[in-house]
């Protein structure tokens, strides 16, 4: 059973386009049993990595209004799926997609909160502060290579107040796409595990989304999780959007996580529909794939665990890929 740590679907419904690597039709034979599903508010600009340095400026800010709309149409997609929606991890069960509702870029939740518990009553269970450009909350980073995360400002006072709204709540509180300012705000001020459900090494990878070695180990301290992006402008050593991307390169950020932070701190974070990924590996058809080239190369594979929830007040909903024991 393979829990996902990100997929933007529901974007491609809303626009009425097809979808690029996740069919639910084929997800289940697959391995698939869901995740992360985002509600994302679109922005015109894209990264363009066809050669390397990039950097793509951001787009201005979304006005609330604007979000709430978007969002709420987003989320009137995902209830039209024939899948379930969790709100616990024993939502979860065999036989079944299942979606845990995701809020990329936190611009539909107004700046006072006041409709945080709304959302939470609909069944979000994680946000994302930012999706790279700035809100109310704080500074993401921009799509730059070579680059540190560390490219702004921290957390606002609103960004903070809603951290510990979340922290109250049992709402996850994902750091992929936050700058490195703002991560260590969250980590100096958050009750829960840290989490980042889409991000990758940036010892392999210069660019500015992926974590450096120092935040890895704080989202290991702190018993949390990171998955594993599958957008190979994440992966690559080179920065390149290049399709003809061996799985191999996924492989090789699973490893290096495994090594400095341990197997139980380790997941998918796959970003199907939403990144330029391996065409060998296709898209979700092909996480099979996946998993026997971790077979092959010598290791036991326990298969992937489903969603796991901490016993704590403040919950943190905990994706583990138990890919081996003996990753070392």
């Amino acid at each position: 059973m393979i829990v996902d740590g990100h997929n933007d679907l529901l974007l491609h419904l809303w626009r009425g386009e097809p979808t690029l690597h996740l069919d639910l039709d084929v997800a289940l034979a697959a391995g698939f049993s869901g995740g992360f599903f985002a509600i994302y508010i679109p922005s015109p600009n894209r990264p363009d990595p066809s050669k390397t340095p990039y950097e793509v400026p951001l787009p201005a800010p979304i006005a609330f209004e604007e979000a709430s709309r978007i969002a709420n149409e987003l989320f009137d997609e995902l209830c039209a799926l024939p899948i379930a929606r969790a709100t616990s991890v024993s939502d979860f069960r065999d036989g079944e997609i299942t979606a845990i509702v995701h809020m990329e870029g936190a611009e539909p939740i107004a700046a006072d909160l006041s409709n945080l518990e709304e959302w939470y009553g609909r069944g979000l269970r994680s946000i994302g502060l930012v999706w790279s450009r700035a809100n109310d909350f704080a500074e993401g980073v921009p799509f730059r290579y070579p680059s540190s995360p560390d490219t702004g400002t921290g957390l606002s006072e609103a960004g903070r107040a809603l951290v510990r709204a979340c922290n109250h709540l049992g709402i996850l509180v994902d750091l992929s796409h936050l700058n490195e300012a703002g991560f260590w705000d969250v980590a100096g001020l958050s009750q829960a595990p840290l989490v980042a459900t889409h991000s990758n090494a940036h010892a392999l990878c210069a660019a500015s989304r992926n974590l450096t070695d120092a935040q890895l180990d704080a989202i290991c301290d702190s018993n949390g999780v990171v998955g594993v992006n599958f957008a190979v402008m994440f992966l690559r050593e080179d920065g390149l959007a290049v399709a003809d991307t061996p799985i191999t390169e996924i492989v090789r950020h699973l490893d290096y996580f495994v090594q400095r932070m341990g197997v139980d701190h380790v997941a998918f974070g796959s970003d199907f529909d939403g990144a330029e990924i391996s065409a060998e590996l296709g898209g979700v058809a092909g996480l099979p794939k996946l998993i026997d080239r971790l077979r092959r190369r010598g290791r036991r594979e326990d298969h992937t665990r489903q969603l796991a929830a901490r016993p704590r007040r403040h919950v943190a909903l905990d994706l583990h890929l138990s890919v081996s024991d003996t990753l070392t």
